[in-house]
């Protein structure tokens, strides 16, 4: 069978055949489940730009909301040879690569402390990088040879972080954001890097972020050094981290 050349300029969504452009979407209305509420979906989906949508499931929330799922054919197409998105630039290493390249470039254990700040408590994205055990067969940062992982824990404030990070003379400072409805996690973030900023310590230390909504285009405008979104891994934060730290200690010798 042929297979379809696909025209990367102008890229659709595929359903069934190639470029009919089928989406599936669902939203939730503060109405009551009827026949006007399933036609004020398929009106606001006309309204999104959809043609012919469809309203295939409409569920009872209770007091009054109703959940839709709606088919519809979306007519616009995407460049996507255009597109590029910043990320972290850095050869990812495994474990022992990090812990021999400490041991060759830095030649000293490197400090890191994290924390789950604010009024965020899910620690399973900060556990995830430093906790010995790590993640889906992924070793978190305390088993790592070199390093002095701090881990310490959620809903910690932005003050007691910094002051922790300059106990231990910290080289990089790791911070987990989970919880981000109505963008909570921006202001947060910009505190901290201004509580460090106003502590003479912004070139001293690494400033590294993490979360399901993080980018890197994100962190590096809120002033961090490097962000990190989903699938994320300690070696990918250990590689930034470790590769970074050698790169500024061998400037400054110079």
């Amino acid at each position: 069978m042929a297979v379809e050349k696909i025209d990367l300029t102008k890229v659709k969504p595929y359903g069934d055949t190639m470029n009919d452009g089928i989406v599936q979407l669902s939203f939730t209305l503060p109405v009551p489940p009827g026949a006007e509420a399933e036609e004020a979906a398929r009106r606001l989906a006309l309204k999104m730009g959809l043609e012919e949508p469809s309203v295939v499931h409409a569920e009872d929330l209770g007091v009054g909301y109703t959940m839709f799922i709606v088919y519809g054919k979306c007519l616009h197409t995407i460049d996507y040879t255009k597109i590029q998105v910043p990320k972290v630039d850095v050869d990812v290493m495994d474990k022992y690569e990090v812990e021999n390249f400490i041991k060759e470039n830095i030649g000293r254990d490197v400090v890191i402390v994290g924390a789950c700040t604010g009024t965020d408590a899910h620690t399973v994205g900060i556990d995830a990088i430093m906790n010995m055990k790590g993640y889906n067969g992924h070793y978190g940062l305390e088993r790592y040879k070199g390093i002095k992982a701090y881990n310490l824990g959620s809903q910690v404030p932005n003050e007691e972080l910094v002051v922790k990070a300059i106990e231990l003379e910290a080289d990089a400072i790791l911070v987990s954001q989970v919880v981000t409805q109505k963008d909570v996690h921006i202001p947060n973030l910009s505190q901290l890097v201004e509580l460090i900023e106003a502590e003479g310590i912004r070139d001293k230390v690494l400033l590294v972020c993490g979360g399901p909504r993080i980018s890197h285009e994100l962190a590096k405008e809120l002033g961090y050094d490097a962000g990190f979104g989903k699938e994320t891994y300690a070696e990918n934060v250990a590689s930034f981290i470790v590769t970074e730290l050698a790169h500024r200690e061998a400037k400054h010798r110079k």
